[in-house]
This record gives C-alpha cells, sequence and structure tokens, in this order.
C-alpha cells in the first residue's frame, strides 16, 4: 500500500513538473487564436452564429487532435520515456530494418534496453509491405527525408515561438491604451510605471520591449534555468487557473448560451455562412493546439496534466472568448484583454508575460533536445553540447543553436512586427509537424505495435483528412508570414541531409577502402614498421577492420607506437544503455591465437564524450586486466563493467566521471593491436603495455579533404565540394568535440573522393 502510494505520490509530482515543460505555448494560445482566425474577409461575418461556429471549430479541434490523436495515439510511441519525431524514428529502425544510420550491426541488439517490455511480438513474420519498404534504398531515403523535414520544422517552430508568445502577451499594452488612455489620462500621468507602458504602446516601441526581453531570455541560456525552473510550472498553472476564470466570468456576464456552441452543428452552419472565408480562417483556428505537436515527456503524466488542468481550462478561456465576442465583435483585435475585468488585467498581463517567457524557454530547450538527437543520429553537424553537473538530468545548452535561434528571433520579431503574420508562420510549422506525425504513425501502428494495416488506414484517413484541410488553409497564409516557415524548414532540412549525405559517403569510402585485421597482421613482419615506444590510440568509424588513415600513415611514414588501439565510438538508436553495457574491450590478433579478438563498448545515444589527459593511463589498465583475464581463454571477450578485477572496477568508476551524466546512446569500441605482430606471454606483454604508457600516449584523428569524383554529376559536386565542405570547415573538428589535448594530438590528413 505505501508503495502504491510513493507510485502514485511520484506520478503527481511529475504531471506537476510537466506544467512547465510541455504545455506553455498551448496554454498562451488564446492570446492570438480569434484574432488571427478572423483575419481578412472574416471580420464581415458580425454574427453570433459565426462566433459560435469559430469556437466550435477551436473546441473540435482541440479534442480531436490534442486530446485524442497525441494523448491517445502518439504518446504511447514514447521511446521509453523520450517522445518528438526521432523517437518514432528510433522505434522504427529498431524494429525494422528501414535505418540509414552508419554502423549499424546485429551484436546491437543483445543490448538488454534495445526492446521494450512490449516488444515481444517482434519475432513475428514480416509482411510483404515491410518487405518492400526494408529492401528498397528510396523509400528508406524518403522516409529519412521525411523526418529531418519534421526536424527541421520542430527547430523553424523553437524560433517562431518565443517571437509569437512574448509579442501576443505584450500586445496587451495596446490594449490598455486602446480601453483606457481617453478615460484615465490623469492616473496614466501620476503613476509613473503605468505612465512610461503608455508611452511604449503610443510610440509603438511594443517590438522594442519584446526584442529586449528575448535577448535576455537567450542570454541567460548558458547559465542554466536549475535556480528558476521550479518556478515554471507554479506560473503555468497559475496562468491556466486565471485564464479558465476569466473564460467563465465571461460565459456568465455576457452570453450564458454559448454552451450550445459544443455541438458539431455548428461548424456546419459556419461553413454554410462563410463559404471559403471559413475555410482561409482554419489558418488560424489550427493555432489552438500548437505545442501539442513537440512534446516530449512520458505519455503517462502528460495524458494526466493535459486532461485534469490543460484541457479543461483552455476550453473555458476558448468559450469565454467566444461569449465575450458575441457582443463585442468590434473587440477583435485585442479580444483576450479587451475581455479581462479592469481590476485585475495589470496582473494578467503580468502573468501573460511570464507564462510567454516559460513558454518560449520550454520550446528552446525542445529545440536543443531536437538538435543533440539529431547530431548524435550523425544528422546535424558538430556542434558543442554542454551539460553542467548542477543542472538537473537532461538539461544542456548548445551555443551555436542559442545563438542561431537568437539572431533569427530577433529577425523575424523587427521583420513582420505584425504579431498575426508571426503566428500564421507558426502555425504552418505546426501544422506541417503534425502531418509528418501522422505520416509516421501508421508505420508504428503497423511495424512496432504489430496492428492490422487495416488500423493504420483508419488512422491516416481520420487524422489525415482532417489534417489535410488545416495544411491546405494555412499554405494560403504564406504571402501573410509562411513563406519565412517554408525558407528556415528547406535551409535546415537542406543542412541535416547533406551533413548525414556526405557523413555517409564518406563511411562508406572508409568501409570500401578498409583492410582486414589478418592481412595486417600477416604481413607484418615484411612491411618494415619501425615500433616507438608509446600508446597511439586511433579513432575511427569502422566497428571492424583497419580503417584507411591508419594504412595512409604507415604508408607514408613506417613507424608506429608499439600499442596500437582503436576506438570506435557509435551510435545505437535507443534511449538508454545501462551502464554496466557500455563499454567492453578485447583483443585483436590472427584467427589461430589464444587471444581476444574484439572489443566493443556502448554508451547512449545523446552522451557527448570528452577524453581527459588521464585516459591513456586508464585505458592502459584496462587493456592490462583485460590480457590478464583473457589469457585463460581462448575465445573470450573481457567486459570492463562485468569483470570482478578490482584495477577494472577502479577503472570503470574513474572513466565514467569523464562521461557527462546524459541519457545518450554511443557505443565504443576499443581494438587494441600489438604492432610487434607476434604472441608474446602475459608478463612480456604486460611490460611492454607498462613501458608505452610511460613513454607516451598520442591521439590519431583523421582529418580528411573530401571533394567528389570528377565524373561525378554537378548536383552531386555542388553537394559535396561546396555545401558539405563549407559544413565541415565551420563546424567543430572531431578533436575538439573529443577535447583531447592538443600536445598529444595527431592528425593523419588523407584526401576522400566520394
Amino acid at each position: 500500500m505505501a508503495d502504491r502510494r510513493d507510485r502514485c505520490t511520484h506520478v503527481l509530482f511529475l504531471a506537476y513538473q510537466s506544467f512547465g515543460l510541455a504545455f506553455g505555448d498551448l496554454s498562451i494560445s488564446p492570446l492570438y487564436v480569434y484574432k488571427c482566425a478572423f483575419y481578412g474577409g472574416l471580420r464581415h461575418y458580425e454574427t453570433e452564429d459565426t462566433m459560435f461556429g469559430a469556437f466550435s471549430l477551436i473546441f473540435w479541434t482541440i479534442t480531436l487532435l490534442s486530446l485524442i490523436k497525441y494523448m491517445v495515439f502518439v504518446l504511447r510511441a514514447d521511446d521509453n520515456g523520450e517522445g518528438g519525431i526521432f523517437a518514432l524514428y528510433a522505434l522504427l529502425c529498431r524494429h525494422t530494418r528501414f535505418s540509414l544510420l552508419l554502423n549499424q550491426q546485429a551484436a546491437d541488439e543483445e543490448i538488454s534496453t534495445y526492446y521494450g517490455p512490449g516488444d515481444a511480438n517482434r519475432s513475428l513474420p514480416s509482411s510483404d509491405f515491410k518487405r518492400l519498404i526494408e529492401h528498397n534504398k528510396r523509400s528508406k531515403t524518403a522516409l529519412l527525408l521525411l523526418v529531418l523535414a519534421g526536424t527541421s520544422m520542430v527547430i523553424t517552430i523553437g524560433v517562431l515561438t518565443p517571437a509569437v508568445s512574448v509579442s501576443s502577451s505584450i500586445d496587451g499594452l495596446v490594449a490598455s491604451t486602446n480601453l483606457k488612455h481617453s478615460k484615465q489620462c490623469c492616473k496614466f500621468y501620476f503613476d509613473f510605471q503605468i505612465f512610461l507602458l503608455f508611452v511604449f504602446a503610443c510610440s509603438g516601441t511594443v517590438v522594442m520591449i519584446a526584442c529586449a526581453l528575448l535577448v535576455g531570455l537567450f542570454v541567460l541560456q548558458h547559465r542554466g534555468t536549475n535556480k528558476v525552473a521550479f518556478l515554471f510550472a507554479p506560473i503555468m498553472i497559475l496562468w491556466l487557473f486565471s485564464i479558465a476564470t476569466v473564460g467563465l466570468y465571461n460565459i456568465f456576464k455576457w452570453n450564458p448560451s454559448v454552451y450550445k456552441a459544443l455541438s458539431p452543428h455548428y461548424i456546419y452552419k459556419f461553413f454554410r455562412d462563410t463559404g471559403k472565408e471559413g475555410w482561409l480562417s482554419l489558418g488560424g483556428i489550427l493555432l489552438c493546439i500548437t505545442e501539442t505537436v513537440t512534446c516530449l515527456q512520458s505519455h503517462g503524466l502528460m495524458q494526466f496534466a493535459f486532461c485534469c488542468v490543460v484541457y479543461p481550462c483552455l476550453v473555458l478561456q476558448y468559450m469565454g472568448q467566444a461569449a465575450f465576442l458575441s457582443k463585442n465583435f468590434s473587440a477583435l483585435p485585442t479580444s483576450f484583454y479587451s475581455s479581462i475585468p479592469n481590476p485585475f488585467f495589470w496582473p494578467v498581463l503580468m502573468m501573460a508575460m511570464l507564462a510567454a517567457m516559460v513558454a518560449s524557454q520550454a520550446v528552446i530547450f525542445a529545440t536543443f533536445s531536437i538538435v543533440k538527437q539529431c547530431y548524435a543520429l550523425g544528422c546535424f553537424p558538430r556542434v558543442k553540447i554542454v551539460h553542467k553537473p548542477r543542472w538537473v538530468l537532461g538539461q544542456i545548452y548548445i551555443p551555436e543553436i542559442n545563438w542561431l535561434l537568437m539572431v533569427l528571433t530577433l529577425t523575424v520579431t523587427i521583420g513582420f512586427r505584425d504579431t498575426r503574420h508571426i503566428a500564421f508562420a507558426f502555425g504552418l510549422a505546426c501544422m506541417s509537424l503534425a502531418f509528418v506525425t501522422t505520416w509516421l504513425m501508421p508505420l508504428i501502428i503497423n511495424f512496432v505495435w504489430n496492428r492490422h494495416l487495416v488500423f493504420s488506414i483508419l488512422f491516416t484517413i481520420l487524422f489525415g483528412t482532417i489534417e489535410l484541410v488545416f495544411v491546405a488553409s494555412s499554405w494560403t497564409k504564406i504571402p501573410h508570414g509562411g513563406w519565412i516557415t517554408i525558407l528556415l524548414s528547406l535551409l535546415f532540412t537542406f543542412t541535416t541531409y547533406v551533413w548525414h549525405y556526405g557523413n555517409r559517403r564518406k563511411y562508406l569510402y572508409d568501409q570500401h577502402n578498409k583492410v582486414p585485421m589478418n592481412t595486417i597482421l600477416t604481413r607484418g613482419p615484411s612491411l618494415g614498421i619501425v615500433k616507438v615506444p608509446g600508446i597511439g590510440l586511433i579513432y575511427t568509424e569502422l566497428a571492424s577492420g583497419v580503417p584507411a588513415t591508419f594504412t595512409h600513415f604507415l604508408t607514408n611514414l613506417p613507424a608506429f607506437y608499439q600499442v596500437v588501439v582503436f576506438i570506435c565510438s557509435k551510435t545505437v538508436p535507443i534511449p538508454y544503455i545501462p551502464q554496466k553495457e557500455r563499454y567492453l574491450i578485447g583483443r585483436l590478433e590472427s584467427e589461430g591465437s589464444g587471444s581476444n579478438r574484439d572489443r566493443s563498448a556502448h554508451d547512449g545515444r545523446l552522451a557527448v564524450v570528452k577524453t581527459s589527459n588521464k585516459f591513456g593511463t586508464r585505458l592502459s589498465r584496462s587493456i592490462s586486466d583485460a590480457n590478464i583475464a583473457g589469457s585463460s581463454s581462448s575465445r573470450s571477450q573481457t567486459t570492463v563493467s562485468n569483470s570482478k578485477s578490482p584495477v577494472l572496477k577502479r577503472l570503470k568508476a574513474e572513466y565514467e566521471q569523464e562521461l557527462p551524466k546524459l541519457s545518450m546512446r554511443r557505443r565504443f569500441q576499443f581494438r587494441p593491436m600489438d604492432t610487434t605482430f607476434r604472441q608474446p606471454q602475459v608478463k612480456e606483454e604486460l611490460f611492454d603495455l607498462v613501458e608505452a604508457k610511460d613513454a607516451e600516449v598520442a591521439y590519431i584523428v583523421g582529418h580528411g579533404h573530401v571533394k567528389a569524383k570528377r565524373n561525378s554529376t554537378y548536383a552531386k559536386q555542388l553537394v559535396i565540394d561546396v555545401a558539405y565542405s563549407f559544413l565541415r570547415k565551420n563546424c567543430r573538428s572531431p578533436a575538439v568535440m573529443l577535447n583531447i589535448p592538443h600536445i598529444c594530438l595527431i592528425k593523419v590528413g588523407m584526401n576522400y573522393y566520394l
């Protein structure tokens, strides 16, 4: 009984925290939905039935798309608590062969967390449709492009959300001057603070206030939000209850019969009376479901929070605004602030500004998270990912993305000025992302949940048809601000796909030009390699074989370190790998020898690996224990974490301190090779290892120059020689990402002709 009570308390606490992270902009949307919906010719239909029809559309849109589609279906497809567009793609990659990720192996499935508890039916025979996609490279490429397009929409939403949220909250200053200036000039004059707000509003400097708030928001990102994060949930809860109370007040004061608009019959009357103008208004109606498309939380706590608090509060607010506007249609441009009772106007305005900042912070965090996932899966240029020990688990900061978002957000805010145009661009991005999710969910239903194809078709027909109507309407807003969404999404999609394409072609080149380990070991004595005291750590993307950088080095300079260790860092599409399964160490030698042949290690998908000056010393300790443990078995693999040796336990404890505590999915392969090309006794080998460690530890990283082949098409030359090369030159180098000491770094130059 006590355990059950503790679980319930934990769920309630997580649901409480989700208010500040998951429902920020969704709760802010009442600020601008009605004024965007009645933009254009619909303003000429000043009737009660038209307003009731607009509310009925809002109510059923939230119910069908936010409540049923996302809370019932999409959030069930979370990846062990992680949500978002890449979580859906990771699920598909694990249960099918749709993945185009690099360096994937069948051995990855042996990880205990690779499959979830609900994956018992994964051994069922594949359908013809599944085999068709798995054996068609174009289908897999199209699926990846669809995911990257959705990812680009998330980044675009990260640009537009702060602009539309903060600007809409400050629009209340304009509303206050329009409503109260003529009657309360003396009060404004004698109250200095309100007088300043009055001057700002009248002089058209609301945009300046918004820009100042946005700059402060982005500048403070590097300090983290751990000191003020505990305020996010109370602010959003207080905001939701405030707008619900205002909604109830307006219902009873202005038009209690507004409850009739809950009937979908008013939707029919709305389109019957308004015709084409009613269809065009859907570009504003869809703003009521904005942030549910970027949710990144576990489905259980989000369902509880949304159904019990967010959904009823939003319905009451939209219903109250409809009741107010049915009697005060002229107040439409500032409908939300105009409907607030005068004594509560300034408290609600301050609360709206705080809620807008929280909503913007949540979307910025979601943008950092999606970029981190995209980078970990090889679809985004190398960026710096910061996680400080005092921050909460999972909170990160990406400087390059932060400043890029700030510049783009300020450009949008200053360039458009009109909140409705920013909102139209924002709505187009949100609905496009929702449409991408609708096309991915049928694959999840059929291939991951193993439901019949009929259920996938029904899901697509039901929600795809509704969203297609909204998408078509939102595309009509392209001349009114939607073009910025198209421009940004195309730019981000092009960047991510070019980086993935270039990395994949480079990996395939390495795979094609690698040298089998047995060839090196067999022909070793005839190569005339000079042995130099020390340990050489070679970073490579190949899980097997000798990389071309190593053979290129030996060809030009036939000398190398006494002990060579190949370190392979690879990504696995799972949310988390247990600590004891992250690192495996084995030994590579000829087939006939009695030592280990392979070494592999695991880490999480999103981790950032940092190498310290003591890494070589610690690694040499692990190799020593691996040799001792491996000398007793001819076909054993020594696992660092599973070994009972005190040396390995100490090594594991020390080495884990070098890794940021993030839920990342990365695997490492340590493949040591003795360049003496002989099989010494254990004592002699350990002596050589200690001697090499005391001499020098060097880190060898490939430094390639990439060019397209001369006979390549013009498009390929443009992608490789211009776009991909530009991204490689302007992103962080692998040595910087690994935090390798410069004094110990050796870069091996090599030309890649892709």
